[in-house]
C-alpha cells in the first residue's frame, strides 16, 4: 500500500516537472497563434502601451505635475479604461465618460451652491436627499432601453462623479478646484485615447461589421457544399460522435460562425454609428441594415443545421437509393452556393449583385430533382405496391372526410405479431407473480419492439434531406432581397459585366477572431 503511495505521488510530481518544462513552449505557441490569427492585436497593444507612456509624463515630469498635480493619475485611469480596440468602441467609451463627467460635475456645483445657503446640519439632510434622489433616478434611467444600448457606461460615470463631487464638498475645501483639476486631466486621457484610436493605424467597427457580413456568406455556402458533398461521395453512417462535435468539421465551422454572431453584430454596429464618415465616398452607411441581413442569414443558418442533421441521423437512406438523386441534388447546391458567393463578393466590393444571380440553372435542377423524386414512388411508398395502393386509396376516400393526422405516417406498417407476443409474455409473468423482473426491463422491452415493429421506407430520410435542400433554395430569396436593401441604402455602386471576376484584397475577419473582441466591444 504504501510503496502504490509512493509510485502515485512519483508519477503526479513526474506530471508537474514535465508541465513546467514544457510551459515556456506552450505560452510561446499561445502568444503567437493569438498575433498570428489577428496582427491587429499586436499593433493594438502597442498603441495601449504609447498612449500610458504619454499621459504618465503629467506625473512623471515635474513642471506638467506642478501644473495639475496628483489629479494627473486621472488621465492614467481614463486611457486604462476608455482605450477600445475599435475607434467606434473608444468614441462610445470617450463620449459617454466625458458627457458624464460634465453633466455630473454641473449639478454638483448647483447642489453645492444651494446647499451653502443653509446650515450645517441642513447641509447634510439636504446633500444626502439628493444623493438619493439623483442615484435613485440615474439608477432607473439605466432600465430604458435605449440609455441601455447607448449611454450606460455614461450614466455610471455620472452617479460615480456626482457621488465623489458632492460628498467631497461636504468635508474638503476648494472642491471646485479640485473638480476642475480632475475634469481637465480625464479630458487629456480621452483626448490621447482619440487621437491614437482614430488616427494612428485604426481599427473601424464598420469596417469589421462589412467583412464579417460577406465571410457570413462564404461560411455558409462552404457548409451546404460539403454537406451535399459528405451525403453523396462520403459515409455518413461510420461518422463517430467526436467527429459530430469536432470543431474542425468544416460544416459545423461554417455555419456556427453565423448562429453565433448575433451580439457581435449588434455590438459592431452600434459602435460603428459613433464613427466618423471615414470612406472614400463619404456615405453614411445603415449599419443596422447589416444587423437584419445578419438575422436573416442566421434563419438561413438554421436550416442548414437542420440539413447537417440529416448527415448525422440514426436512420440513413441507402447509397445505392441516393446515387439516382445525385445530380440533381449536387446541382442545386452547386447553384444555391454560387448565389452565396456572388452575394458575399457584391458585399466586400461595395456593388449590387449580379441580375442573373438566380439563374435558369437552378430551376432547372429543382425541375429534374422534382421528376426524379416522381420517377420513383415506389421507394417512397414502401416495398409493398399493394399495401401502397390500398393506403393511397383509403387516404383518397377518406380526404373529404376528415383531416389526415399529422401525426399519421402512410409508409408505416406495424407488425401486430411483435405486439402480440409482449403481451402474452406479459400475461405469463402475471400469471406466475414474477412482476418485478418485468417491471425492470419493462421499458427496454417497448423500446426495442417500438423499433423493430415498424418498416419505414427506404427513402423517407433522402425526402427529409431533400425538403430541407428545396427550403434552403426559398429562403435564398429573402437572403437576395436584404442584400439588395443594404446595397441600395449603401449606395453601392452598380453591378456591370465582369465585376464577379473582380478579387478586393481585403482582411476577411474570422468570426472566432471577432468574437475574442467581445469583452472590449461591451459584450459579455
Amino acid at each position: 500500500m504504501v510503496r502504490k503511495v509512493h509510485a502515485g505521488l512519483n508519477n503526479g510530481n513526474g506530471n508537474y516537472l514535465k508541465k513546467v518544462k514544457e510551459f515556456p513552449r506552450v505560452a510561446w505557441r499561445s502568444i503567437w497563434k493569438v498575433g498570428r490569427d489577428d496582427p491587429r492585436r499586436l499593433i493594438h497593444a502597442f498603441k495601449v502601451g504609447l498612449a500610458l507612456t504619454i499621459v504618465s509624463l503629467l506625473y512623471l515630469l515635474e513642471p506638467l505635475f506642478k501644473g495639475i498635480g496628483q489629479n494627473s493619475i486621472w488621465a492614467v485611469m481614463t486611457v486604462v479604461v476608455v482605450f477600445e480596440f475599435t475607434a467606434g468602441a473608444t468614441l462610445c467609451k470617450g463620449l459617454n465618460r466625458g458627457l458624464g463627467t460634465l453633466l455630473a460635475g454641473l449639478l454638483a456645483f448647483l447642489i453645492e451652491y444651494v446647499a451653502d445657503a443653509s446650515g450645517h446640519i441642513l447641509r447634510a439632510i439636504f446633500i444626502g436627499a439628493a444623493v438619493f434622489l439623483i442615484g435613485a433616478a440615474a439608477t432607473y434611467v439605466r432600465f430604458f432601453p435605449y440609455i441601455k444600448k447607448n449611454y450606460d457606461y455614461g450614466v455610471v460615470i455620472f452617479m460615480l462623479t456626482f457621488n465623489l463631487i458632492t460628498l467631497s464638498s461636504f468635508r474638503v475645501e476648494n472642491v471646485l478646484k479640485i473638480a476642475h483639476e480632475r475634469f481637465y486631466t480625464i479630458a487629456i486621457g480621452c483626448a490621447v485615447c482619440l487621437f491614437m484610436s482614430l488616427l494612428v493605424f485604426p481599427n473601424w467597427s464598420g469596417e469589421d461589421l462589412h467583412n464579417s457580413t460577406a465571410f457570413k456568406l462564404e461560411g455558409l455556402a462552404d457548409s451546404i457544399q460539403a454537406c451535399v458533398d459528405e451525403y453523396f461521395y462520403g459515409d455518413t453512417a461510420e461518422a463517430s460522435s467526436e467527429n459530430i462535435k469536432s470543431s474542425e468539421d468544416p460544416i459545423y465551422r461554417g455555419y456556427k460562425a453565423v448562429l453565433d454572431s448575433k451580439s457581435t453584430d449588434e455590438t459592431l454596429a452600434l459602435h460603428a454609428s459613433w464613427e466618423p464618415r471615414h470612406s472614400r465616398y463619404c456615405h453614411r452607411f445603415p449599419w443596422q441594415q447589416y444587423v437584419k441581413v445578419g438575422n436573416v442569414l442566421r434563419q438561413f443558418g438554421y436550416t442548414v443545421v437542420a440539413l447537417h442533421g440529416c448527415l448525422r441521423s440514426e436512420i440513413q437512406t441507402p447509397r445505392s437509393v441516393r446515387v439516382l438523386f445525385k445530380d440533381p441534388c449536387i446541382r442545386v447546391a452547386g447553384e444555391v452556393t454560387k448565389a452565396l458567393i456572388e452575394l458575399g463578393n457584391s458585399i466586400r466590393n461595395r456593388r449590387h449583385c449580379s441580375p442573373e444571380i438566380l439563374s435558369d440553372h437552378l430551376h432547372e435542377a429543382l425541375q429534374d430533382l422534382n421528376t426524379a423524386i416522381r420517377s420513383q414512388p415506389r421507394l417512397f411508398l414502401g416495398a409493398n405496391d399493394t399495401q401502397a395502393k390500398n393506403m393511397l386509396a383509403m387516404a383518397a376516400a377518406q380526404a373529404g372526410e376528415t383531416k389526415p393526422s399529422k401525426s399519421s405516417l402512410p409508409t408505416v406498417k406495424t407488425d401486430s405479431s411483435a405486439l402480440s407476443n409482449w403481451k402474452s409474455k406479459r400475461a405469463c409473468n402475471e400469471q406466475a407473480g414474477n412482476k418485478e423482473p418485468e417491471r425492470k426491463v419493462l421499458r427496454h422491452q417497448l423500446s426495442k419492439i417500438a423499433i423493430t415493429s415498424l418498416e419505414f421506407s427506404e427513402a423517407l430520410p433522402f425526402a427529409a434531406f431533400a425538403s430541407l435542400l428545396v427550403e434552403i433554395v426559398a429562403k435564398l430569396d429573402l437572403v437576395i432581397g436584404e442584400v439588395e436593401e443594404l446595397g441600395t441604402l449603401a449606395s453601392f455602386k452598380e453591378y456591370r459585366a465582369g465585376d464577379e471576376k473582380i478579387d478586393v484584397k481585403c482582411e476577411k475577419p474570422r468570426l472566432d477572431v471577432l468574437e475574442n473582441h467581445l469583452p472590449s466591444l461591451g459584450v459579455e
